[in-house]
């Protein structure tokens, strides 16, 4: 079609066709669900497999790429290209770790500390870290690490990497197993737990496993899987989880001190492929039960309350991010009860990996994948 034209007008037309596609692409897309029109708006693309989303003061957000990056995004989703420098690490990317979660310090305002949880390296391999440091302009400073997941190991799965702050001066970190089934039981291993720290790195003194001889301190609970989804319950307090199961037998879970949640000695899923049954079976005594779970398994990844007021209908409800399916959950709660779930833009902006309400109100997603998204969700019309 282009044989006889002037090359001028080839590339004007070109030219033509790529704005209208981009724009075509960028175009909010509506969805309906039980309880509200969403408009799915996408703010922002070319993130590299973005895992954490945190909202600024001034209206900016940190993102957290697996691959070791921080990046600033402005407040209409522009994409800044220069990277925070001053990370600590190296952080290393090696298959599901990388660069995890971005949390900034309850009193940031004031302090301007963000907390980093990322995977990194040392003696027998690699492990989930947690470190800090001020945000000044494009580079942090001050940077200390808190904390290091030990013993290391050269497996490249089940990192957890959540980070959670109690408003009670403590901070939480969730663990995955790192593809050690037995490690999730052992009070000598960091691995398959969830960590409680003091906001500068200690031991708090009630944390229940710190006089057990041979215990590591920071262990808060212990038969978890692989914790990807952690948020503070608004008026409860309480810590809520959700993590993987293997081929079904994703959880929600509450987390107490001291509890050990069963994994792998009790689980709804089963091993991959084979399908048969994992250790012995779903009940045990003295091994809490989930509040909820899902088999088949969605791969929940991402969690957040909602408290906004863009959605009323979702009010008190808990929204979880799904891998596998391409989705977010909406689990209606009474109570400890998760009553109704909906399953909502299923294959509308590709694997979910972070959920969080911002400060506006509205919903706002990160997509894992190599050209990633921020999508923020939006009341239709």
């Amino acid at each position: 079609m282009f044989r006889d034209l002037p090359w001028r007008y080839v590339v004007a037309y070109l030219v033509t066709l790529t704005v209208c596609w981009s724009g075509f692409a960028g175009a909010d897309t509506i969805e309906r669900t039980e309880r509200h029109t969403v408009s799915v708006r996408i703010l922002t693309r070319g993130l590299v497999r973005p895992w954490s989303l945190a909202f600024l003061p001034d209206g900016r957000m940190l993102v957290s790429e697996r691959q070791g990056r921080l990046r600033y995004v402005a407040s209409d989703g522009t994409l800044d290209p220069t990277p925070i420098s001053g990370l600590p690490g190296p952080v290393t990317e090696r298959r599901q770790g990388g660069l995890h979660d971005v949390v900034l310090h309850p009193d940031f305002a004031r302090n301007r500390l963000v907390y980093l949880a990322y995977a990194g390296r040392g003696e027998g391999g690699y492990g989930t870290e947690l470190a800090r440091g001020r945000l000044d302009g494009h580079r942090l400073t001050d940077v200390k690490v808190l904390f290091r997941a030990l013993p290391k190991s050269f497996g490249g799965r089940h990192f957890g990497g959540r980070v959670v702050f109690d408003g009670n001066g403590h901070v939480f970190l969730t663990l995955g197993d790192r593809g050690n089934r037995p490690s999730a039981q052992d009070l000598g291993d960091h691995a398959g737990s969830v960590i409680r720290l003091t906001e500068d790195g200690g031991v708090p003194r009630d944390n229940p496993f710190r006089s057990v001889a041979g215990a590591r301190p920071e262990i808060y609970t212990l038969g978890n899987r692989n914790i990807q989804g952690a948020a503070i319950h608004p008026r409860t307090g309480e810590l809520w989880t959700h993590e993987h199961g293997p081929q079904g037998g994703d959880e929600v879970n509450i987390i107490r001190a001291g509890v050990n949640y069963g994994w792998p000695v009790i689980t709804y899923g089963r091993n991959y492929g084979i399908g048969t049954r994992i250790g012995e079976g779903t009940h045990k005594e003295g091994m809490a039960q989930p509040l909820y779970q899902w088999t088949p398994s969605i791969a929940p990844s991402g969690m957040a309350f909602y408290d906004g007021d863009k959605f009323p209908g979702w009010r008190g409800n808990l929204l979880v991010g799904a891998l596998r399916f391409r989705l977010l959950a909406r689990l209606e709660l009474d109570g400890e009860r998760v009553v109704r779930e909906e399953r909502m833009l299923e294959g509308t902006i590709g694997r979910i990996r972070d959920v969080r309400v911002g400060p506006d109100g509205y919903v706002y997603l990160l997509s894992d994948e190599t050209n990633g998204v921020i999508v923020r969700l939006e009341p239709a019309g």
